[in-house]
């Protein structure tokens, strides 16, 4: 193979885009799809902090289409002094081209890298935008980031905005369909952080589902209710900071509200920098915390309740946090064009600079309130030392979070390959359908972990409770990663962890609290695309020699009228749990890499996911009981 100069590849305008995706959205899944709609909606948003639109209506079209108007300024139409083209064209063309680069259009902004709107472009089979400026209308369409329709004026307009329309091009994405709840929540959570904006969503498909309106007045405040839901707050109104600064010339500000959840035990910490969600958090996040231990530490060893007791840690003082940090920045600097984590080092110093004086203010004004945190982080702290103790091993003090030092459970059917990648370990329900499947795998790549009953249900249980847990201590042993702050990523034993329980109601009972798990004590691994769910078969089919299998009752009757069809009669067999299917029935249906189906499990919505968690399997029956009542219509397959 010849390499040489003409070896060279060079990407023209938004053609690398298009070539490499996911270095822009990060993925071509239904992420990635939607992170089209985030970065339009993120440009309308800078237009309102600039102090320009109140205003913003998203509209998913019946075509499949989306469309964003704002009521801002309207991007710039006249030609640009250095391309001779319109400024609207070459913002939609080129990469690093918009108004957020020197702070005059825009002193704080969402939209930093300049290629949002382009990369939308690149990656939509067509786009059409219109201005209101000027006193005029005008309209441009592109087609795969290339100008098709040059700007014209079509009319006179009496305000002024912009509205991008763009259709995703299914040449890139797995799939081009819009998840109207993904969409609605982004939109409720923006309004959250911006109090006084008004954010419109409009479904058209199948035929309408109405139109949604978010508008909220106390901002923050209503952040930390929406996200406590029904639990009671610790607090009676919630601790609201604001504080501003100028750090070296550059205006920074930081905004937060904390509550706790009087009876909750996990954190629900949302940040955001300039109204973009950063997921995997920052320097924010870290100033915040180191605030929220050194103060209320300080405060408890010489003006709290039991003077001298055991020295409260940070994850003794965030048990039951609830709390939403948004801090504004000219020029942050994120790790990736997603901005899913804050890098700036000047925003760790001023968060706990300026949330550490407002909490010292706040324990000195309300010593009744900060009783009542110090009291629950005491208990918190007693319980990490019972956790402690219920975690030890046998082997010296060496603890279950400790994955070097923990021995593999007596019970794992372990494979011979070393290699992370390719190993996998199937968690089956029972000892019966565990010797089962360690008859039908793979010795080479996959290991067996059986379970005897249900797990507990960690998010009813404290800790200790938790690690006491024979089941749970077999889980952490085999992964191997520990748990929680102790989740070591370079000690994952296996890259597919496939929950395997029978296809049934007690199964799904059985999937579901392992994945509450999993959610609540390894969400890096959730995160990683490391768990699966298996698929196996409610039914065999067979007549003569010819056999199949079915998921559900659907499927056999499709099998019975198509692969079965003609005369004879069919033998069909309904597998009560696994443990009834021969190893090679299992091999052949759950296990075999090349025809089974594995589901991986992904997180799209985090705040959405933690509240169905806590509703569910949380301590509320009758938050649970109205939620089924409301849903009972759309259950199927459910057992007599």
């Amino acid at each position: 193979m010849v390499y040489d100069a003409g070896s060279i590849s060079v990407l023209e305008g938004l053609q690398a885009v298009r070539r490499r995706p996911g270095m822009y959205i990060g993925s071509t899944d239904a992420r990635g799809l939607h992170h089209l709609v985030w970065e339009v909606v993120d440009n309308a948003v800078d237009e309102h902090l600039a102090g320009h639109g109140d205003h913003i209506r998203v509209v998913l079209r019946a075509d499949g289409g989306v469309e964003v108007a704002d009521n801002g300024r309207g991007i710039p139409v006249d030609p640009h002094p250095k391309e001779k083209r319109p400024a609207v064209e070459v913002v939609l063309t080129k990469l690093h081209a918009g108004g957020k680069f020197d702070q005059q259009a825009y002193a704080v902004s969402g939209g930093l890298h300049g290629v949002g709107i382009s990369v939308v472009n690149a990656l939509s089979v067509r786009t059409e935008v219109e201005v209101a400026r000027d006193r005029a209308v005008h309209r441009i369409a592109f087609a795969r980031g290339k100008r098709v329709e040059p700007l014209t004026r079509t009319g006179r307009a009496k305000g002024t905005g912009t509205t991008v329309r763009f259709w995703p091009d299914p040449e890139v994405f797995d799939a081009t369909r819009f998840d109207r709840d993904t969409i609605a929540a982004r939109l409720r959570e923006t309004a959250l952080l911006n109090p006084g904006l008004r954010m419109d969503l409009v479904d058209d498909r199948d035929g309408g589902a109405g139109e949604e309106t978010f508008l909220f007045r106390r901002g923050l405040a209503d952040f930390v209710g929406l996200l406590l839901g029904d639990e009671e707050p610790l607090l009676a109104r919630p601790l609201l900071v604001s504080r501003r600064a100028e750090v070296d010339g550059r205006a920074l500000a930081v905004d937060a509200a904390i509550n706790w959840s009087a009876p909750g035990y996990g954190e629900r910490v949302a940040s955001f920098v300039n109204v973009i969600r950063t997921t995997d958090g920052g320097t924010h996040e870290e100033g915040f915390r180191a605030a929220l231990t050194a103060r209320v530490n300080r405060w408890a060893r010489t003006d709290g309740p039991k003077r001298g007791d055991v020295e409260l840690t940070g994850d003794d003082l965030r048990e039951g946090l609830v709390a939403v940090v948004s801090v504004k920045m000219p020029d942050p600097q994120f790790e990736g064009q997603t901005k899913g984590k804050l890098g700036s080092a000047v925003m760790r110093k001023f968060v706990m600079e300026q949330v550490g004086d407002a909490l010292a203010e706040w324990l000195e004004d309300d010593p009744a309130s900060a009783r009542k945190v110090v009291r629950k982080a005491q208990l918190a702290a007693r319980a990490r030392q019972a956790a402690t103790a219920a975690r030890e091993l046998a082997r010296g003090r060496k603890t279950l979070l400790d994955p070097a030092s923990a021995g593999l459970p007596g019970k794992l059917a372990e494979c011979s390959s070393r290699n992370p990648e390719e190993c996998e370990l199937f968690v089956v329900e029972g000892d019966s359908a565990g010797g089962s499947s360690k008859m039908a795998r793979d010795r080479h790549t996959q290991a067996v972990l059986p379970l005897r009953g249900k797990v507990l249900n960690v998010e009813k249980a404290q800790l200790r409770r938790v690690l006491a847990n024979s089941e749970i201590q077999a889980l952490v042993k085999a992964i191997g990663t520990g748990i929680g702050d102790d989740f070591d990523y370079s000690r994952l034993r296996y890259h597919r962890v496939c929950l395997m329980a029978d296809a049934d109601v007690d199964g799904g009972h059985i999937t579901t609290l392992l994945l509450t798990f999993f959610y609540r004590l390894m969400p890096k691994l959730v995160d990683g695309g490391h768990l699966y769910l298996t698929q196996p078969p409610l039914y065999q089919l067979r007549r003569g020699k010819v056999t199949a299998y079915a998921m559900d009752d659907g499927e056999r009757d499709r099998l019975v009228k198509r692969t079965f069809r003609g005369s004879g009669a069919v033998d069909i067999s309904r597998f009560k749990g696994l443990g009834e299917m021969d190893p090679l029935q299992l091999w052949e249906t759950t296990m075999d890499p090349q025809r089974r189906t594995l589901l991986r499990v992904t997180v799209a919505a985090a705040e959405r996911a933690d509240a169905t968690f806590s509703l569910l399997m949380g301590e509320s029956a009758a938050d649970r009981r109205e939620w089924i009542e409301a849903n009972a219509r759309y259950a199927a397959n459910i057992d007599a």
